[in-house]
């Protein structure tokens, strides 16, 4: 506790009080903060125009929910608000219903709280008309329920797939609508079981009354459902292509082209979306297949064309136009084509123990065709929703505790309203009797929980027109069956009849064909039409296709094809075309279906505590912050909401309990405030006799105070606010006093730092002037003193440099007198050595820095300075290139010596003497040019030689006769020279060195040259030997280097381009001459004669 909370406990308790009391009071309570008001029971006066001025200004400031006691009005923003995140569940979770501002939040949590702790089945009612946000409403209580319910790995499980099942029915059961992108086309009761614990065991859904018209036809602005978007739209090319079908929605007669893309929409991500959500809530890969399957198959029942064909009998009969179509629908189906294509051509009548088969006409072809794809949809929806019950069903069977959520279409009132319209207003009478019974029986039991006295309440009882629409026996859809079983021609305009007859005295019902003659000049009133004045308005139902819709008639030919379908999933849709399972009895109408369906929801919803939930579109434009008074008025009539607000307030308007209720107000009263330390009814009694409240404004119930009038409730609200300021004004008197005592008190010990901290400076400062001003003496004192001893020092050095060079002087004289007489004679010598010297010593030190680099091959040289030395700078010359020839040759290893002294023995073998010396320069002297050693060709020659390998080449050896040339293996080793047969590797010839005498070659560019053996020796006997080679100056340096190495004589080298050769007994003249030849630059050989062989050269 700081010491401003410390005072103000200590000298003002009250207002410590209030300080607390606000930080633990709820800042955003229905009451606190009000926009409007937020609930309409408060509302005062009430009358349609205030009731729709507080919803616009909720509005405009973006609250959308306001209620009505304990019914939630939601107004559809049409656009994300962020008041759905995970902080606001948690604001709303295990709070009172009034405790905090108007949220669905608030009402999900009150009746799932009801469900948990006090073992009370619920069941949220959700009404309004198509775009009001019913379907955003449900999802948002389901989320919230699923949010504050139990956690688990199987509590999961079930929570996502409860929530997964919305987007696989809204795809298969929504449309885009002129008034909603996302229309409900159908109704939805889902009952959520959960167990003792609160945690969700499973669901169970109800659907009622899907708008199959729609598959066949759509209103201009609206889309046919979403599934056949999405598939086109998301589908893989694969998958179309097993379905048969094509991307572009032109190409299908059922689908709307005017509305197909809607924005903001994007169906392939949602076709995504829903398989993923199929395979959460348990479809299997087959059965999904089998799902696609069927819808595509009702696209392409629209394409399926006919035209008309005369029999012989003269009766007309339909005829397919285009069969692909009916082939594809065919293979799709598993159906036999025959089969199909006469179900769509004959029906078949059967009575007793006959059967009739007649032809039908083009009109009755379509209407079969459009009957079989409604029935298709239709029961496929069915299955889907059996099918998801299948998965999301509680598994156990212990008791459950039931959350029903009713997701139904609100009261509708088009231009054309027709059967739909009318079912769909129906089912609103009935939930609009039931709201208004269950509300007074809730009024009603709190007031007798409460011990308050119970006075009637007059209000609207919609049950007369309930039974003019569902009397057994003059109800109109009793009228409507009665007109269809009947024989005989029966029409729409017959039924009309039949409702003017028996309806015409009837209060709510009003007709121009009736016999009230008040209608019979009403011109609002057309001829073909019936008027219900409902509880929400009067609607105009236009009686054309009443009976048709009733009938929902499907020749049994096509039940029977279906049922003959290979595909399992079609043949289960159509159990009654079984021939063994044939009824003749007439299936039960549309109308009697569907009243049964309805009363046995409001037997299911009367076994629940109810709450509500109405949502209100503010504009047709679907556009976010534009609110429509005029469309709003006429939602508020149809819900019955001002109805309702007078049923809530004529007993008591406001209630609440005593605990929260004095602490709201206590501080209205000074007995009650800060503590009241009694019981709280008590110091509610106190509080309100203090103020002076007239008693027959408020009653005291068992544990509630009750409100009469509202504006009792604002003036307790007002005086609390005048009070609340009077507080806050004394907090802010003692906050100013304290912050100026605290300013004082913080001032005046800043001045006293400020002066210690000045003081403290001012010393600092004067210290450090007369610091500096010490310094500067001192520096001048010793400077003073520096230069007077300089000074003396300087006095005495110069003494003491005059007596040096007086005695020096002195010196000098003496000796060049003694010395005179020597100095004459050889004083040029002297100066000429010493000049000498000075100059050879410039000379190194200039050469020092005028080094060339250590490359051999740079002759650069820095010019002579003197003529003099010209012998001595030659010879820096040539010693400074053998030093860094040196250094050059000291980087080498042995074996880049070796081939250095070959080429350089190379060098002075045939530089200048052979044209083709140049051009070896820069290629290295390899020597095994043959791998002999990796070769395996070459094992046996390899076996053979045990010495060291020189040189391994092919060379071409010319024969002695004719001149023509041999490939053969030319092998030098340390000791022998070898020629071996190229492709066997066989050793022809074995020369030892010491027989070699001689080397010849032309000095052109060729690579002839001949051996020359010793004559008389062994290896002589066949003559010497002539070659031709592509490395002749590698060849020829080796074979000198390794005679001389072995013999220790010099091998002669013959360059002529004329050499005798001695082949056996005869010299044979080798003669090199110049011309172009026909090989190009390959030197030829010739035999010319017996004396002659002849080398071309080009």
């Amino acid at each position: 506790m700081d010491v401003l909370t410390l005072w103000v406990w200590i000298w003002h308790p009250s207002v410590y009080q209030l300080e607390t009391m606000a930080k633990m009071e709820v800042k955003s309570s229905l009451l606190d903060n009000m926009i409007g008001v937020g609930d309409m029971v408060l509302l005062e006066p009430l009358n349609e125009e205030t009731f729709i001025d507080n919803l616009k200004k909720r509005f405009d400031h973006n609250e959308i929910y306001t209620y009505i006691g304990s019914v939630v009005i939601s107004v559809n923003p049409y656009r994300s608000l962020p008041i759905y995140s995970p902080e606001k569940v948690e604001d709303y979770r295990n709070r009172n219903f009034y405790e905090l501002s108007p949220h669905i939040f608030a009402l999900s949590d009150e009746a799932y709280r009801s469900l948990r702790d006090q073992d009370k089945d619920q069941c949220i009612l959700i009404t309004g008309e198509s775009g009001a946000g019913k379907t955003e409403a449900s999802k948002l209580v389901m989320s919230y329920v699923a949010a504050v319910c139990g956690k688990g790995a199987e509590v999961n499980q079930v929570k996502e797939q409860l929530l997964q099942s919305n987007p696989v029915l809204e795809a298969f059961g929504n449309a885009k609508t002129v008034r909603n992108d996302n229309s409900s086309r159908f109704g939805k009761y889902m009952d959520i079981e959960f167990d003792f614990k609160g945690d969700p065991l499973g669901g169970v859904i109800s659907n009622y009354l899907l708008e199959k018209s729609r598959v066949v036809k759509q209103p201009r602005g609206e889309r046919n459902f979403h599934v056949f978007y999405q598939l086109l739209s998301g589908a893989s090319e694969e998958l179309l292509r097993k379905l048969k079908l094509e991307r572009d929605f032109s190409r299908y007669n059922y689908l709307s082209l005017d509305s197909a893309k809607v924005n903001g929409v994007d169906d392939a991500a949602n076709f995504r979306t829903v398989r993923n959500a199929m395979q959460i809530v348990g479809f299997m890969d087959h059965e999904a297949e089998s799902v696609l399957e069927v819808v595509a198959a009702v696209l392409k029942l629209g394409n399926i064309e006919f035209k008309p064909e005369s029999r012989v009998n003269g009766l007309d009969e339909s005829k397919i136009k285009d069969k692909n179509e009916l082939k594809e629908i065919c293979e799709l189906t598993s159906i036999d084509q025959l089969v199909l294509e006469r179900a769509f051509s004959f029906r078949t009548v059967e009575a007793k123990q006959e059967k009739v088969s007649t032809t039908l006409n083009v009109a009755q072809a379509y209407y079969a065709r459009d009957a079989l794809a409604k029935n298709l949809y239709s029961r496929l929806f069915s299955w889907l929703v059996n099918r998801i019950n299948e998965s999301i069903k509680a598994q156990t069977k212990v008791r459950k505790k039931v959350m029903g959520v009713l997701d139904i279409y609100g009261f509708e009132i088009f231009e054309d309203n027709s059967f739909e319209q009318f079912i769909i207003n129906y089912c609103n009478e009935k939930l609009q009797q039931i709201f208004i019974e269950l509300t007074l029986k809730e009024e009603q039991e709190e007031y007798i929980r409460e011990d308050i006295e119970w006075t009637h309440i007059d209000y609207f009882n919609n049950a007369i027109i309930c039974d003019l629409i569902e009397n057994n026996t003059n109800g109109i859809l009793a009228m409507l069956d009665e007109e269809c079983l009947r024989p005989g021609t029966v029409t729409d305009e017959t039924f009309l009849e039949k409702l003017n007859q028996v309806c015409a005295t009837h209060q709510h019902f009003e007709s121009r064909m009736s016999k009230c003659s008040r209608f019979l000049n009403d011109t609002s009133l057309p001829h073909s039409c019936f008027r219900i004045q409902h509880y929400a308005g009067k609607v105009l139902y236009q009686v054309e296709g009443f009976v048709d819709k009733n009938n929902d008639l499907l020749y049994r030919d096509l039940s029977q094809a279906m049922w003959k379908a290979g595909h399992a999933l079609i043949k289960s849709l159509f159990p009654e075309g079984n021939p063994a399972k044939v009824n003749l009895k007439r299936p039960p109408t549309a109308g009697s279906q569907f009243k049964a369906s309805v009363a046995t929801l409001m037997k299911n919803l009367q076994t629940k505590n109810p709450n509500y939930i109405r949502c209100i579109k503010p504009n047709d434009k679907k556009a976010a912050h534009i609110f429509n008074e005029s469309l709003v008025c006429h939602q508020i009539r149809y819900l019955g909401l001002l109805e309702n607000v007078r049923v809530r307030r004529a007993g008591y308007a406001f209630r609440q309990a005593y605990e929260p209720c004095l602490e709201r107000y206590k501080m209205l009263c000074k007995q009650t405030w800060p503590h009241w330390k009694g019981p709280a009814r008590s110091g509610v009694e106190v509080l309100f006799n203090e103020l002076e409240i007239p008693e027959e404004e408020y009653s005291f119930g068992r544990s509630k105070i009750f409100i009469r009038n509202p504006r009792t409730l604002f003036q307790l609200e007002d005086l609390r606010k005048q009070r609340l300021e009077d507080l806050a004004t004394l907090i802010q008197k003692i906050y100013r006093g304290w912050k100026c005592r605290t300013h004082f008190l913080l001032m005046k010990k800043s001045q006293v730092v400020i002066s210690a901290w000045y003081r403290r400076y001012a010393q600092q400062k004067r210290y450090q002037q007369i610091k500096s001003s010490a310094l500067v003496i001192q520096s001048y004192i010793r400077g003073w003193k520096a230069r007077k001893i300089l000074r003396e020092l300087k006095h005495q050095k110069r003494c003491k440099e005059a007596a040096t060079t007086i005695a020096a002087y002195w010196h000098g004289t003496q000796v060049r007198r003694e010395y005179r007489k020597f100095f004459r004679a050889n004083a040029g010598k002297k100066i000429y050595e010493f000049t000498l010297q000075r100059i050879v010593q410039k000379y190194f030190l200039e050469m020092k820095n005028k080094m060339p680099s250590l490359s051999p091959i740079d002759k650069n040289w820095p010019s002579r300075p003197y003529l003099f030395l010209d012998s001595t700078h030659k010879e820096l010359k040539r010693i400074f290139h053998l030093w860094r020839c040196k250094k050059y040759r000291d980087q080498f290893t042995d074996q880049q010596k070796l081939v250095y002294e070959e080429k350089l023995e190379a060098s002075e073998l045939f530089k200048d003497k052979k044209a083709l010396y140049p051009s070896s320069v820069g290629q290295p002297f390899q020597g095994a040019y043959l791998e002999i050693n990796k070769n395996p060709k070459y094992k046996k020659l390899k076996d053979a030689i045990e010495e060291k390998i020189i040189i391994a080449e092919v060379v071409n050896k010319i024969n002695r006769a004719n001149g023509k040339s041999t490939s053969r293996i030319f092998l030098l080793t340390n000791n022998n020279l070898l020629l071996a047969d190229q492709k066997s590797g066989q050793i022809k010839s074995e020369v030892p060195l010491v027989d070699v005498t001689k080397v010849s070659m032309s000095s052109q560019n060729d690579g002839f040259f001949a051996v020359h053996l010793k004559e008389g020796s062994e290896a002589a006997s066949k003559g010497d030997f002539l070659f031709s080679s592509d490395h002749l100056i590698e060849m020829a340096t080796k074979l000198y280097r390794t005679t001389l190495s072995q013999t220790k004589q010099k091998l002669n080298i013959e360059i002529s381009d004329e050499f005798l050769v001695q082949f056996r007994q005869d010299k044979v003249c080798v003669k090199f001459i110049q011309g172009s030849q026909k090989n190009g630059s390959v030197p030829t050989c010739k035999r010319k004669n017996n004396r002659l062989l002849e080398v071309a050269v080009p």
